[in-house]
């Protein structure tokens, strides 16, 4: 199916950078000049520590160097994103060595939120960091993670990441699915190097999925860990002295909750839950926007199926490690979140062990002040080649948990 969700700027823009793909012919090559040039830039040589990331994204840039109907942008943006990620690696790297102090900060307690995208993971994060005994990472923290700067360098860094993660002029509806405020807390996939969103967003690279399937994350997590210490060493704590708990979101996590708490062993898990049913379609409409930036041609069918796909997988591991972890999860039901956001989200501060107040109270009204948008870009399953007997039959174990779970909750 041709692309008609960009706009006539990405056109241009996508034309006027073909030539950019010459360079996918060779993407070693690509790959290490771009690795050169990071290290001129930044004046930091990369080392034996830094070879394992290198390679990894080394494969990455391969298997997307494969993809067919790739388009320009698609190639230049995976170029720039891995430049930009390898000098915030350096960065990162550089402070835990000039001030080793970093590495023995505290991560107490972090809560992950996890779930199926558009199940309020949003909503639940926004919430849960305004919290006075918590903190979120805001996006141009994550992309440019550093020490605490004055207030006048850390507007133009703002300003700076701000720009770079524009699509509006590209593809206008991501105003409307998903928009992005770079001082706002945001996505843990902005500083996670690998995981699904390549598949979901980008496109479906079977070479990567299985890489990915059989590859130990934790090293992820470990580098996650590392720029939460950055961005927590000489920054100020709470009364006590103590630090705040982190609150990270990234709805894929929940296929990643074993080797989350590998490295965050005290971490708690909120989870939100809703009927698969009423999720995909959107899902699967912001899944055929990101695509539709990266690839010229995007099979709505083909992506309907790996989209649901890849959704059970990661229930499946998200109900695995929930069954034998149980106490460090802490279910959501999407229709509290939604409809008694008042008498509900109280109820989960108390169940994190988080104080609530008056002040959290207008944080929750501002949260859910975020005016519906036209939902036009919301496709029917249908468009995608699914219907909601497909997802039932896909879900249906998961779709009882949830049934349940919202029966427990009308009848408390």
């Amino acid at each position: 199916m041709g692309n008609n969700r960009t706009t006539s700027v990405f056109k241009v823009a996508n034309a006027a950078m073909a030539p950019m793909l010459r360079s996918r012919k060779d993407p070693d090559k690509a790959w290490a000049k771009a690795v050169q040039r990071v290290e001129k830039d930044t004046g930091s040589a990369v080392d034996e520590g830094d070879r394992e990331w290198i390679e990894d994204f080394r494969f990455l840039i391969n298997c997307v160097a494969d993809v067919r109907d790739l388009s320009a942008i698609g190639w230049v943006t995976t170029m720039m994103d891995a430049q930009a990620r390898l000098r915030n690696r350096l960065r990162i790297r550089t402070l835990h060595r000039e001030h080793p102090e970093i590495g023995a900060e505290p991560i107490v307690r972090p809560i992950f939120v996890v779930g199926l995208p558009r199940t309020a993971t949003t909503l639940a994060h926004q919430v849960l960091a305004r919290s006075k005994q918590c903190r979120g990472p805001r996006l141009w923290e994550m992309v440019r993670t550093d020490l605490q700067r004055s207030a006048a360098e850390e507007a133009q860094l703002v300003k700076k990441v701000a720009k770079q993660f524009s699509a509006t002029r590209f593809a206008p509806d991501f105003d409307h699915i998903h928009p992005v405020d770079a001082t706002k807390p945001e996505e843990s996939m902005f500083v996670l190097p690998q995981g699904m969103y390549h598949l979901l967003f980008h496109a479906p690279m079977p070479e990567y999925r299985k890489w990915f399937a059989a590859r130990d994350n934790t090293v992820d997590y470990q580098y996650l860990k590392s720029a939460l210490q950055v961005l927590q060493y000489g920054r100020p704590r709470m009364t006590d002295g103590s630090p705040h708990r982190w609150v990270l979101k990234y709805p894929l996590d929940l296929g990643e909750m074993s080797s989350i708490q590998q490295v965050f062993p005290d971490a708690t898990f909120v989870w939100t839950h809703r009927s698969p049913v009423t999720v995909m379609g959107s899902l699967c409409s912001l899944a055929d926007l990101a695509q539709s930036l990266f690839v010229t041609r995007v099979d709505r069918e083909a992506l309907g199926a790996y989209a649901m796909e890849l959704m059970a997988e990661i229930v499946e591991s998200g109900r695995s490690f929930r069954q034998r972890h149980l106490s460090a999860v802490v279910d959501a039901p999407y229709h509290l979140l939604a409809d008694d956001p008042y008498a509900y989200v109280p109820r989960l501060y108390q169940q994190l062990g988080l104080e609530w107040s008056v002040k959290d109270e207008g944080h929750l009204s501002q949260a859910l002040e975020r005016p519906i948008r036209d939902r036009k870009h919301e496709y029917t399953l249908g468009a995608y080649g699914l219907d909601d007997d497909m997802v039932h039959r896909t879900f249906s174990d998961y779709e009882r948990m949830v049934s349940a779970q919202n029966f427990y909750s009308h009848h408390r």
